[in-house]
């Protein structure tokens, strides 16, 4: 569960990004006190994000998988699924293995990563170059929607009731909670229209 500064789905979705600004400087994910700086930080507007530093990224390591660092053919993987409506375009695309695109399926990014290692691997595990995507592609779509200000009570009220990660959020222990698995399900619940 996030810390109480968590009151917005937008605030979710700075929290993770920030844990992934602390990665990149070397502190790791768990380091509270830089985390909540950066988070604070994102929040303000002090600092921003912008697309250049992924795809950057993902040039730097281009034979690797973005999942697994695995080398060899690598084919191309939404990572919100065309499945699921996911946007057919660069932001929502990372080079994976052919094993890692497979076991995948059409899930989404943190369903994935919480299904396969549970939900605190989801918050500290995903790699950076695809979860930065992510959360950069999910925060345009749910600014588009209105939806970035949604409160726990909001999602509760409006998104929690038609989720279809209900069963999963259940047997993590998150249900009605904030959870990286509310950013797929709202989005999903958007998308869908």
């Amino acid at each position: 569960m996030p810390p109480g500064a968590i009151k917005t789905i937008r605030d979710l979705i700075y929290w993770q990004y920030a844990k992934i600004i602390a990665q990149s400087a070397g502190m790791g994910k768990i380091q509270y006190s830089f985390v909540m700086d950066r988070f604070k930080k994102l929040q303000s507007g002090e600092i921003g994000w912008d697309w250049l530093r992924e795809y950057v990224k993902e040039r730097e390591d281009p034979d690797h998988c973005a999942y697994c660092g695995d080398k060899g053919i690598l084919t191309l993987e939404h990572l919100f699924p065309r499945s699921l409506h996911g946007p057919e375009d660069e932001k929502n695309v990372v080079w994976v293995c052919a094993h890692c695109n497979s076991s995948k399926g059409d899930r989404r990014l943190y369903e994935f990563w919480t299904l396969r290692q549970g939900l605190k691997a989801a918050k500290y595990e995903v790699p950076r170059l695809p979860e930065g995507k992510y959360l950069k592609m999910t925060h345009d779509l749910l600014d588009r929607a209105g939806s970035l200000d949604t409160d726990q009570d909001g999602l509760r009220s409006r998104f929690c009731p038609r989720c279809d990660l209900s069963t999963l959020c259940t047997s993590e222990g998150s249900n009605g909670k904030f959870s990286l698995l509310c950013i797929d399900g709202v989005a999903s619940q958007i998308l869908r229209g």
